[in-house]
């Protein structure tokens, strides 16, 4: 063992000493790393383009990525060339040449760069940065196709680990999901606190191996006595945790990616399945498995359709006044307005509008009700007038329902929201 040791200490430093007397520029050591063989020079190359990247300004890195987008791209006169071959000989060795050749060189050089100890880690700050300069350098979008191809296979299920966090867990995690909190903001340790101690709360994460200490995804889950309609209830102060036999909802609360870097690549249905089994098998008296969801969408709809329906231009202005008590009039007005935006409102392909609807539609959950005044904080009056929604995740029609809307575009919902709907439409023809 201390022997190992000693080795590994060596390497390193040698390591280190190669990268920082390292010579050539990086577009030489790319092609030194793609053309050499050797394991440890593999690695010493891996390591030191890696941190030649780490140190460039956002002009430098511009650069690297256009040097990918040009110079590691398919050569169509090669590729046209093996499709020949492959037409006239269809055998092993012709098919593997077709295959070398339909695949950039980038994808070969970001698989020799997570060689070099932490390079995963790295390759998905690389790839936040590249989605960072996508919009005004549409071209580099080339090379994020190579980045999801490979992060779909690094990332795949099979290398996830679930992990319960609580207030046990190591401090360095838990800065990390006061941080990447997404949907509702934690601001300080006390907060945290309340969402992680109290026994009818629960927080689970998926991991990586090749990065132990950064949730890729979490989930915040309260336990309940029936299905909530304010979020501001389920986080108060001053709330009397729930005891076990008291307990027959899993509310799922907050949804948070934690890597920008792997934006597109879904962990989130993984989680909630996985999370349904924990807990359906750790608090046996749980029957509802539902979220408390935000509706992000909704008052910009709104605004797109007040030009010509005056009732929503109204019912807009009053919510700027973020005053529960003008509110409270427009509840049922609400409702229906927002049954209308997630049951009808479209993308071109024919998807709801609502990102969060097309997330949880997409996971097998159905839409089962509306909650107007559900979420008073200022984010909740500015995306959707404090408008909330539960979706439901019926066990037995999970799969039934995923089918559906991966076929047809389906939005399952319950007799209750369906009904607001079938209102709001006899109310417009009278």
């Amino acid at each position: 063992m201390f022997f190992a040791d000693l080795m590994a200490t060596l390497f390193e430093r040698r390591s280190e000493l190669h990268r920082a007397s390292g010579t050539g520029s990086i577009a030489e050591r790319i092609e030194a790393l793609l053309s050499g063989e050797g394991e440890v020079s593999g690695i010493r190359l891996a390591g030191e383009i890696l941190s030649r990247y780490q140190a460039m300004d956002d002009a430098a890195k511009r650069n690297f990525f256009a040097h990918l987008a040009d110079h590691l791209d398919l050569d169509p006169d090669r590729l046209h060339a093996a499709v020949q071959a492959y037409r006239n000989d269809r055998s092993a060795e012709t098919l593997n040449r077709l295959s070398r050749e339909a695949e950039p060189r980038r994808q070969e050089l970001l698989r020799r760069l997570n060689q070099a100890p932490g390079a995963t880690a790295w390759l998905v700050r690389m790839r936040r940065d590249l989605l960072a300069l996508i919009p005004q350098a549409p071209e580099l979008g080339v090379i994020d196709a190579d980045f999801r191809h490979l992060f779909s296979s690094w990332f795949n299920r099979g290398f996830l680990v679930l992990r319960q966090i609580d207030w046990n867990t190591p401090a360095n995690i838990l800065e990390k999901i006061i941080e990447y909190e997404a949907v509702h903001a934690i601001n300080d340790w006390q907060e945290l606190r309340r969402r992680m101690l109290p026994r009818d709360r629960r927080c689970f994460a998926f991991f990586h191996p090749a990065m132990p200490e950064e949730p890729l995804i979490f989930v915040e889950v309260a336990l309940c006595r029936g299905i909530p309609n304010s979020v501001q209830d389920l986080l108060g102060e001053d709330r009397n945790p729930l005891h076990e036999n008291e307990i027959d909802t899993a509310v799922f609360y907050s949804i948070s990616n934690c890597q920008e870097g792997l934006r597109g690549i879904s962990f989130g249905n993984l989680l909630i399945k996985q999370v349904v089994e924990e807990l359906a098998r750790d608090v046996p008296h749980l029957k509802t498995f539902v979220t408390l969801s935000p509706v992000p969408g909704l008052n910009r709809w709104l605004r797109k359709g007040s030009a010509d329906r005056p009732e929503l231009a109204a019912l807009l202005a009053r919510s700027q006044g973020c005053d529960p008590h003008a509110m409270a009039g427009d509840a049922d007005l609400l409702r229906r307005h927002c049954a209308e935006y997630l049951l009808q409102a479209k993308r071109p392909e024919g998807l709801p509008y609502d990102s969060v609807a097309r997330f949880h539609l997409a996971n097998g959950a159905s839409l089962h009700d509306v909650h107007p005044l559900a979420d008073t904080s200022a984010n909740g009056w500015a995306q959707s007038s404090t408008v909330m929604v539960n979706y439901l995740y019926d066990l037995p029609s999970v799969s039934r329902n995923s089918e559906r809307y991966a076929t047809a575009g389906t939005v399952s919902a319950s007799r209750q929201v369906e009904q607001l709907l079938r209102k709001d439409r006899k109310r417009r023809r009278a």
